[in-house]
């Protein structure tokens, strides 16, 4: 495991090191393919992710059949189906790997007995849920207000790695824009 988790953890809460021994002995680590889902529409997130490597995405299927992604994760970064994880329901959503990638898990029930007894933990936790509500709020705002063009526009200057790493299905359903739209955009 590398220093990135823990420094992680350490940017969104001071944590002693006897508490971040007790945070690391509840992490495991796991290596998933390309393609590999990692959860599935209707099963229960029981665990929390931390992508060490790679690129995984967050994704529904509309009863029509068509793909919305919701959030794409890179390295260093958390993925999880965090409505499903909180409550213990079943996922809409999928997780997938869309290259290798490598991540560090905790599971549901170390993740919330480190809330009781880490005040730190808790602390990384409401500060992980601010990152995560403040990131979604303004992706709605950015699919609401936006014209495709210049959602585009936007990934185009702001995340220029997606451009680079991923295809244009996946990109086109992140934008929320068809894939002919897409090559359009792309052509002008």
């Amino acid at each position: 495991m590398n220093d990135i988790f823990k420094d992680f953890i350490a940017d969104l809460a001071e944590v002693n090191q006897q508490d971040m021994n007790r945070i690391i002995s509840c992490i495991t680590t796991q290596k998933v393919k390309r393609n590999t889902i990692i959860l599935y529409q209707g099963e229960v997130c029981s665990n929390f992710y931390f992508l060490e490597k790679g690129c995984m995405r967050t994704y529904y299927i509309t009863k029509e059949g068509q793909e919305k992604t919701r959030l794409i994760s890179f390295d260093n970064t958390p993925v999880t189906a965090l409505t499903s994880f909180i409550n213990q329901k079943p996922s809409l959503e999928y997780i997938d790997a869309l290259e290798d990638s490598e991540l560090l898990s905790i599971s549901h029930v170390d993740f919330f007995t480190l809330l009781n007894e880490i005040p730190s933990w808790a602390l990384f936790y409401r500060k992980m849920l601010e990152l995560a509500f403040a990131f979604q709020n303004n992706r709605i705002e950015n699919l609401v207000t936006l014209s495709a063009k210049e959602r585009y526009e936007k990934l185009l200057k702001e995340q220029p790695h997606y451009i680079q790493r991923l295809s244009n299905r996946v990109i086109a359903t992140y934008l929320g824009i068809s894939q002919e739209t897409l090559s359009r955009l792309k052509s002008k």
